[in-house]
C-alpha cells in the first residue's frame, strides 16, 4: 500500500530522475521531476510537496555545490517549512553538512541504495506533513485567537462568561512552566487553547509540538516519542530523534491523552518524572526540556477511574486544569463564531459577504452542535459554498433536526437509530457514485464517533490529515 505522500525530484540528470521516479512511484502517492532549477519556483506555486530531493550540483563539471546552496536557499525563502533532502555526489558529505546548515533535513549520497533513499523520503515526508499540519493550524488559530491591540495577551472568539473563565485562567498559567490538562468535548478547540497557552509563555519563540497519541501505534509509541538508535528493531535504518527531545526547550502537546494504555502511561510517567529520556537501542538517556499540555475528551470522573488512567499521571498532568465548554454551553458565542467564520470562507471562496437571516441565526444557536465548533465551522463553510440566495438561511446550513425522546415508549429512540441506520444503507446500496458513496460513509462515521477525528479516520483506514483533506473536498 501506497504512503500518502507528494515527493518533488530535482535535477538535470533524466538517469536519476527517471530512476528516482519508479522508485519512488510505488512507495508514495505522488512523484514529480524537475529537471531545470529554474522552474522550481513554478511547481512550488502549483502544489505543496511533503519532501523534495534536491541535487546539490547542476551543469557539467560543477562540484562545489554553489548551485544547490543556491536553489536550497530560494525554495526555503519561497517556503520556509519546506522538507529538502540534498542529493550529493559520493565524497561530498561535507558540502552535504554545509547544506543541512542551511536548511536542509538530511542527504543523500550517489549512489544511492534504494532502501535508504525510501527510509529516508518516508521519514521527511512525515515532519513535511507535520510541519504542513502545524501551518493549517496556526491558521486555524488565527481564527479563533484575537490579539488585543492594548496589550500583548490574547482573547478567544466570544466573551460568554465560561469562555471569561477559560482566558483567565491561560491569562495566570501561561507565563509559568505548569503542566496544563485540558478537558473537553470533540471539536471544542483545546490545541486551540494549548497554542494560546504556548503563544502567552516566556516560550513562545521556541517550537511547540503537536502530538496525537490516539493515532500513534502501540508498537510505535516509544520509537515516535523517544526516539531509536539504528538496528534497534527490524525497520530501524537509521537513527531517529524522539518528539520528546525534537521539542526540546518548547512546548509539547499531548493530545488524546486518555487513550494511552496503561503500560504505556506508566513509561511516559518515567520520563516526565525525570525528565530525560533514553531512545530505543541507547545506553544512556539523554535530558529534555518541555513544558507539557496535554488534553482529552474524557470526563474528569472517567480519568479519575485507575483502572483507565495512572492517578499518578494525572496528576504529573494537571497542575492547571482547562475545563474548556462545549458550544452549547456557551450559546452566547455562537453568533460571533459564525460571523467570523463567514467572513472568512467569503474570502476563501470569493464569494459576497452574505449576512444571516433571523431564522437562520436562531436555528443555528438552537442546534446542540455535537461537532462543537469544528462542526460549526464546516457547517458555515458548506452554507458559503452552495447558498443561492442574498442571505444565508437556515436551509443552507442543512441542519438535522434533533428527535425528541419518546418516554411513555423505551424503544423508541433505538427505533429511530434503527430507521436512520436502515435509511443510510439503502442509500448506500443505492448509490452507484463513488463520490456520494465516499461522502456518505465519511458523513456516516462522523456521527458515529461524535466527530472524534482520531477515531473515525482509524475505522475508516485513514490518516489525520487524509481525512481532513476528504472533509474539506466534500464540505464537511
Amino acid at each position: 500500500m501506497k504512503k500518502e505522500g507528494k515527493i518533488l525530484i530535482v535535477d538535470d540528470d533524466e538517469d536519476i530522475l527517471i530512476a528516482g521516479k519508479l522508485l519512488l512511484k510505488r512507495e508514495f502517492t505522488s512523484v514529480s521531476t524537475c529537471n531545470v532549477p529554474e522552474h522550481i519556483p513554478d511547481f512550488l506555486a502549483g502544489q505543496d510537496f511533503d519532501a523534495i530531493l534536491l541535487d546539490m550540483n547542476f551543469g557539467p563539471g560543477e562540484s562545489s555545490g554553489a548551485q544547490g546552496f543556491h536553489w536550497l536557499k530560494k525554495i526555503l525563502s519561497i517556503k520556509p517549512d519546506s522538507v529538502i533532502i540534498m542529493i550529493t555526489a559520493h565524497g561530498g558529505v561535507d558540502v552535504a553538512v554545509e547544506a543541512m546548515k542551511l536548511g536542509a533535513t538530511d542527504f543523500i549520497a550517489k549512489p544511492w541504495q534504494n532502501e535508504k533513499v525510501v527510509a529516508t523520503l518516508s521519514t521527511a515526508v512525515l515532519l513535511g506533513k507535520s510541519r504542513s499540519e502545524t501551518q493549517e493550524l496556526r491558521a486555524e488559530n488565527q481564527l479563533l485567537v484575537q490579539a488585543n491591540n492594548q496589550s500583548n495577551t490574547q482573547k478567544m472568539i466570544g466573551q460568554s462568561l465560561p469562555m471569561q473563565q477559560v482566558q483567565s485562567i491561560i491569562a495566570r498559567c501561561a507565563p509559568t512552566d505548569a503542566n496544563v490538562l485540558i478537558l473537553g468535548e470533540n471539536g471544542t478547540g483545546k490545541e486551540l487553547i494549548a497554542r494560546a497557552i504556548h503563544q502567552q509563555s516566556l516560550r513562545t519563540n521556541r517550537i511547540f509540538m503537536s502530538v496525537d497519541l490516539g493515532a500513534i501505534a502501540e508498537s510505535l509509541f516509544e520509537s515516535e516519542l523517544f526516539g531509536h538508535k539504528k538496528g534497534s528493531f527490524t525497520g530501524a535504518q537509521q537513527d531517529r530523534i524522539g518528539l520528546l527531545k525534537a521539542a526540546d526547550g518548547g512546548t509539547l502537546f499531548l493530545d488524546e491523552i486518555g487513550n494511552l494504555p496503561l503500560h504505556l502511561q506508566a513509561k511516559l510517567l518515567t520520563v516526565l518524572e525525570q525528565r530525560k529520556v533514553t531512545p530505543l537501542g541507547a545506553n544512556e538517556a539523554v535530558s529534555f526540556d518541555v513544558r507539557v499540555i496535554s488534553a482529552t475528551n474524557i470526563n474528569k470522573q472517567a480519568l479519575k477511574n485507575d483502572q483507565q488512567f495512572r492517578q499518578d499521571l494525572l496528576f504529573r498532568l494537571n497542575t492547571v486544569e482547562i475545563n474548556l465548554p462545549s458550544l452549547k454551553e456557551r450559546s452566547d458565542d455562537i453568533e460571533p463564531i459564525a460571523l467570523y467564520y463567514i467572513d472568512f470562507y467569503s474570502k476563501k471562496y470569493h464569494k459576497p459577504l452574505k449576512p444571516l437571516d433571523p431564522e437562520a441565526l436562531s436555528a443555528i444557536k438552537s442546534y446542540s452542535w455535537p461537532g462543537n465548533i469544528r462542526e460549526l465551522r464546516h457547517s458555515i463553510e458548506r452554507a458559503i459554498i452552495l447558498s443561492q440566495t442574498p442571505q444565508l438561511n437556515k436551509y443552507d446550513f442543512q441542519l438535522e433536526p434533533i428527535a425528541a425522546k419518546d418516554v411513555s415508549t423505551p424503544s423508541a429512540e433505538a427505533n429511530l437509530e434503527q430507521l436512520n441506520a436502515s435509511q443510510e444503507n439503502s442509500l448506500l446500496e443505492d448509490e452507484l457514485n463513488l463520490e456520494v458513496i465516499e461522502k456518505q460513509v465519511i458523513t456516516k462515521a462522523l456521527k458515529k464517533h461524535r466527530y472524534n477525528i482520531s477515531h473515525t479516520a482509524k475505522e475508516l483506514g485513514l490518516t489525520r490529515a487524509a481525512l481532513y483533506r476528504r472533509m474539506e473536498k466534500h464540505g464537511l
